[in-house]
């Protein structure tokens, strides 16, 4: 009696379709809560950003915590609300300090527009260069009623962004409160997520959220060593040239570094347009000492932080910028570098390494691309 198989015995056998495409319920329960989860994500993705922007705050606040610890001998509960009160002093009396004055320059400013239009129109009406691009969209100003008559358009717009910036203040007191519950009790928060994980897998994973954190901190760390300087040059610079408010230009272009390539002109713009009500010239000196400042800290300043903190390919950084920007708006472009810090960590452990089996250890061993 043959022991082969019925389908070697009888070439004419299929197999059945149902045995053929037979799929784990298990796997179809699987797919099924990964879309739901993808689209709640997605629904949700606002929520989603202000909590992940409360996990960088509250990694800051024990970062000081940290430092008064091993300083002062102070809990990590006491240091992380005396880091969240320190933080929210020192912006509340910037405020109060320069508030009035902020109001007395933008007054001033906008009273100086048409005469420092003037003096930009009389500039250009001397250059040929201007004359001919003057010509080629000729017709396009007039239909837009003209260069003089775009100035309120203008303002008109930067007026909206002032409001939102400032509507957007609400979301800031709650990202803060969160951030505080989470760094009062860090510990809690991540085992609480690891019992979400299969015992089998909550060792990796504990791993995979430890290197994330660390890599956040890191990034944080050479970012804020980065405004910092930033901060100081462009201010320094800003009171030599004696433009008014250098000191809260100066801390607005340190802020606003923090997001790559939009950050430099978010900052720029309101330093020239302060400089226009001393003239056209004092603009231009000003536009210069941004365009100085900002090759001294893409050329010399990041290479050098780099070697301590995360470094990111700066293709994927733009096209990071991009992408959550075209998502999610001015809150993705900020959040934009840290989601591709995280997201790079999660393919290279749980994709690369675990499904893949490419460990670091065989690329260095068995001649891949290195780390």
């Amino acid at each position: 009696m043959s022991t082969e198989p019925r389908d070697r015995q009888d070439p004419h056998h299929k197999p059945s379709l149902s045995r053929r495409h037979d799929v784990p319920f298990a796997t179809i329960v699987a797919v099924l809560a990964l879309v739901l989860l993808l689209l709640a994500a997605w629904t949700w993705s606002s929520v989603l950003l202000m909590g992940f922007a409360a996990i960088l705050v509250a990694i800051a606040l024990r970062a000081g915590a940290a430092v008064l610890h091993r300083s002062l001998g102070l809990g990590f509960k006491p240091g992380v609300l005396l880091t969240a009160t320190a933080f929210v002093a020192l912006f509340a009396a910037l405020f109060s300090a320069v508030g009035p004055a902020v109001s007395k320059q933008f007054s001033q400013l906008l009273s100086s527009l048409p005469d420092a239009w003037q003096q930009i129109s009389d500039w250009l009406d001397q250059s040929s260069i201007a004359q001919f691009v003057e010509r080629r969209i000729g017709d396009g100003m007039d239909g837009g009623g003209g260069a003089t008559g775009s100035i309120p358009s203008i303002f008109g717009y930067v007026k909206g962004t002032v409001t939102t910036i400032f509507g957007g203040l609400a979301n800031l007191v709650l990202i803060l409160i969160m951030a505080i519950f989470l760094g009062l009790d860090a510990p809690s928060y991540r085992s609480g997520f690891l019992r979400l994980v299969p015992l089998g897998y909550r060792e990796r994973a504990g791993s995979v959220l430890d290197e994330c954190g660390r890599s956040l901190g890191r990034w944080m760390g050479g970012q804020a060593l980065d405004m910092l300087v930033v901060a100081l040059l462009t201010g320094t610079g800003l009171w030599l040239l004696g433009v008014p408010l250098a000191l809260l230009l100066g801390l607005i272009a340190g802020l606003t570094n923090i997001i790559p390539v939009v950050g430099p002109f978010l900052s720029g713009v309101p330093a020239v347009m302060f400089a226009l009500t001393q003239g056209v010239d004092q603009a231009l000196y000003v536009a210069l000492l941004f365009l100085v400042i900002q090759q001294i800290e893409g050329n010399i300043l990041m290479p050098m932080i780099q070697k301590y903190a995360a470094h990111l390919p700066p293709v994927l950084t733009v096209l990071a910028i991009v992408a959550f920007g075209s998502m999610f708006g001015l809150f993705g472009v900020v959040l934009a570098t840290p989601l591709l810090l995280v997201s790079i960590i999660l393919i290279q452990r749980l994709y690369v390494e675990d499904v893949l089996g490419d460990s670091p250890h065989d690329r260095r061993g068995g001649g891949g691309s290195p780390e």
